[in-house]
Formats: structure tokens, sequence, C-alpha cells
């Protein structure tokens, strides 16, 4: 499944209805350890049809990294069943971003 763009609009539809655990990258255009992090995130979203996986452009959607209390990006976020279960702030090896799913 590809990643999907997550707005104030779709997050309660996408991110706290889904059946599925959800990946949520919160990261910007200009953060230099966002853009390391993105590919992994996007790998993942190829590869694991049990999850979805969503981006937040912090810059776009102020409004929901006030809502979750982003302070650094990337920040990524597991929700499952609609509450936060996971949370990792900075870059990480695709192997810990793998292990915040399980």
């Amino acid at each position: 499944m590809s990643v999907q763009t997550i707005t104030m609009e779709n997050f309660d539809k996408i991110v706290l209805q889904s059946d599925k655990p959800v990946l949520v990258d919160f990261w910007a255009e200009w953060c230099g350890p966002c853009r390391m992090v993105s590919p992994i995130v996007d790998e993942i979203a190829e590869e694991r049809e049990d999850i979805v996986v969503g981006k937040i452009n912090v810059d776009e959607q102020g409004e929901l990294a006030v809502r979750f209390g982003v302070m650094s990006i990337p920040t990524l976020l597991v929700f499952k069943g609609g509450e936060i279960a996971q949370t990792a702030v900075g870059a990480r090896p695709k192997a810990d971003i793998l292990a915040l799913l399980d």
C-alpha cells in the first residue's frame, strides 16, 4: 500500500478509524533527518499490507502537530485502535521503525 497524505480533514478516517495499526510520520521539507527517514517509511508502506502508513507535513498541518505534542521532527507515532501505542523522535534505522510496529 502506498503512503497516504494525512490532513486535518482525513485524519479521523485514516488514523483513528483504521482497523489496522497506523504508522504516522510527522515531517517537513526543510528537515534533513526527515529526508533520511522518508524513504524508509515509503519502503515499509510498500512492504507491509498489514498496516496503514501516512505522512503529516507539519508546515501544512500545524494543528495536528500541536494536537499530538510534536516538538521535534521527524516524529513517528504508531496508532492502534485509535490510540497512540508507540512514539519515536528523530531519525531511526528501518529495524527500529519496524520494531515500533510489533
